[in-house]
């Protein structure tokens, strides 16, 4: 048995009044979620999320918008604080890029690993310290709900229904129970929700 460190696995994604990620344009239509992910809740939601966390976990596409944006505005002197600091976590974090593809990381401080998300988060859970972040990558985050691997959600929720597109919480998931932990709604009725898993 793989010895633990008592690291926290987390997981942030923002998702529709009907539980979508994305939009009936495919993975690229987040139109419904684009709104809201700036407003003044978002951004101190996204403060919380990445405060405790020392490692980010990501799927390959994730990464690649990720880190092809946010140094740019780790950068940016004039960029709202709250952002700023997620970005300059993110570039100088700890990265673990989950890739059936990628053979090297092309990112500092990140390493390409091919293998089932459940067993790279026991590894991680092993060692070091500090939340393990799952960062809006709902392949992972699916992986891991599956396998009751998951402490944490960070939920942000935008009024609307987008109709069609990807669901986080798909048929077949094990039935589990959350704790409300935080809600905060914003100007705009997005609800940025932390719930805790019931163990």
């Amino acid at each position: 048995m793989t010895r633990s460190t008592g690291r926290k696995v987390t997981a942030n994604i923002a998702l529709t009044l009907d539980g979508r990620y994305n939009g009936p344009g495919g993975p690229g239509d987040i139109s419904a979620i684009v709104p809201y992910a700036t407003t003044e809740v978002a951004r101190d939601h996204l403060t919380h999320i990445w405060e405790n966390a020392t490692t980010a976990l990501l799927g390959r596409v994730n990464a690649e918008g990720f880190l092809g944006y946010w140094p740019t505005v780790a950068a940016d002197e004039n960029a709202d604080p709250r952002d700023r600091g997620y970005a300059k976590w993110l570039v100088d974090t700890e990265k673990v890029v989950l890739s059936t593809t990628l053979t090297a990381s092309p990112w500092e401080r990140a390493r390409v690993v091919n293998a089932p998300a459940a067993e790279v988060v026991a590894e991680l859970k092993s060692q070091g310290e500090g939340d393990i972040l799952v960062n809006t990558s709902p392949s992972i985050t699916k992986a891991l709900l599956a396998a009751d691997l998951v402490d944490r959600l960070y939920l942000l929720i935008c009024p609307e229904i987008a109709g069609g597109g990807q669901r986080l919480f798909d048929d077949g998931l094990p039935g589990s129970r959350w704790r409300l932990i935080s809600q905060e709604a914003g100007e705009l009725g997005e609800t940025a929700s932390v719930y805790d898993r019931v163990r």
